[in-house]
């Protein structure tokens, strides 16, 4: 079969290029020929190529990823801290009360008697008055009317009785020689004690009159400095209402108050330094004074500084710390507040040895400022104390150390 298959495609070849009479005399054109195509044998080589290629370039940026990958533990670098040394100190045990400034002696003027409108203020705050200078006055027209209508009556009744007496003192006379009865020169003697009892009642009210006039012109009670003003003309002022306030500050009375277990401790002629939170100033006193019991509510126990300030140089009414040291100085570690974290009496703090920070609970001597005191045993003078970088540490943690003023300590 397929030798006949052979065959047949032989022939018909052979009638395919028999040519036609008539064509043959037709001039021949030129037959363009079809462009060449690859063999078939480089495709699959081209593509090989690529493969490599695209593998190579994907290895070089594998590659390239994994050498930017930090293959070593976050925790086992050291890890960068900022320390300090401790430094060698003296403390001394204290107490510090918080009190207040107040001025030796205080008074609020206004009227105690009348009631009646501000007329004039003449003083205002920071002013430096004496005693006697008029601060203000009210408007006491009526009372001054009311004084003046009762000395006339008293006048009047003085007259009255002046003459009663008299006519009294004739009667008894009369009766003596039996030209009146007794009973008429007890009448007599009688309207006279009686006009007299009269008028020691007017010359009360008068008195009273007279007060209330004085009253309506308030008077500095002593020399000082008007505080406040709390009234301005136009207000209307009763009994109790204060006008302006005058202080005397020639002496600053300090006032605290200290627990009950440290009693002993404010007793008087007790040295104490008192820092004024108001100007930033120290002045140094002693205790005057000392309350002999404890207030019943809070268990405290007052006590008084009296400070001298003839210049007047100290506001009142301001707030300030009595210092007072206690003990015996004793030799001690310093270490800023911030390097530690303080639980009550005790301290957790950071040391670096040989690059490596060791934690140590320790007890604390005493705080002052801003400093934490340890005693020698607990903590050496020039132990490298972590100061920054503290709360990312652990025990036992490597550490990249450096000093606060920005040189790396030999280790």
């Amino acid at each position: 079969m397929l030798a006949l298959a052979q065959l047949w495609v032989v022939h018909s070849r052979k009638d395919c290029d028999v040519k036609d009479p008539q064509q043959s005399e037709a001039p021949e054109e030129a037959v363009v020929a079809p462009p060449a195509r690859p063999p078939r044998s480089l495709i699959p080589i081209g593509i090989a190529v690529g493969v490599v290629v695209v593998a190579i370039v994907g290895g070089a940026l594998v590659m390239r990823a994994e050498s930017r990958t930090n293959k070593v533990a976050l925790s086992a670098g050291a890890k960068p801290v900022t320390i300090l040394p401790a430094a060698a100190a003296t403390y001394r045990p204290s107490r510090v009360y918080v009190g207040t400034l107040r001025p030796w002696v205080e008074a609020s003027v206004g009227p105690q008697l009348v009631s009646a409108y501000v007329d004039t203020v003449l003083v205002r705050p920071g002013a430096t008055v004496k005693r006697g200078d008029v601060l203000a006055t009210l408007d006491c027209r009526n009372v001054s009317a009311e004084s003046l209508a009762i000395s006339s009556t008293a006048r009047a009744i003085e007259a009255r009785q002046r003459a009663m007496a008299n006519e009294s003192a004739r009667i008894q006379g009369l009766l003596d020689g039996g030209f009146v009865s007794p009973n008429e020169a007890e009448q007599k003697q009688a309207q006279s004690v009686a006009e007299q009892a009269q008028l020691d009642s007017q010359r009360a009210q008068l008195t009273k009159s007279s007060l209330e006039v004085n009253d309506c012109v308030l008077r500095a009670p002593f020399d000082g400095e008007v505080a406040r003003r709390l009234v301005d003309p136009g207000a209307f002022a009763r009994p109790g209402t204060a006008v302006v306030t005058v202080v005397d500050r020639s002496t600053i009375r300090m006032t605290g108050d200290a627990p009950e277990n440290d009693f002993e401790i404010v007793a008087p002629k007790t040295k104490a330094t008192i820092h004024l939170l108001a100007t930033g100033g120290d002045v140094t006193a002693v205790i005057s004074r000392r309350a002999p019991s404890a207030d019943p509510g809070t268990r405290t126990v007052r006590f008084e500084l009296d400070i001298p300030d003839s210049a007047r140089t100290i506001p009142v009414d301001t707030t300030g710390e009595v210092c007072i040291e206690v003990g015996e100085p004793q030799p001690s570690s310093e270490i800023p507040i911030s390097a530690a974290s303080t639980n009550g009496e005790k301290a957790t703090i950071f040391i670096v040895e040989d690059g490596i920070a060791h934690a140590r609970t320790l007890r604390v001597r005493g705080e002052r400022g801003g400093s934490l005191f340890f005693g020698l045993k607990d903590l050496v003078p020039g132990a490298a104390v972590v100061t920054e970088g503290r709360a990312l540490l652990i025990d036992g943690d490597h550490v990249d150390a450096h000093e606060a003023s920005g040189k790396e300590p030999a280790r």
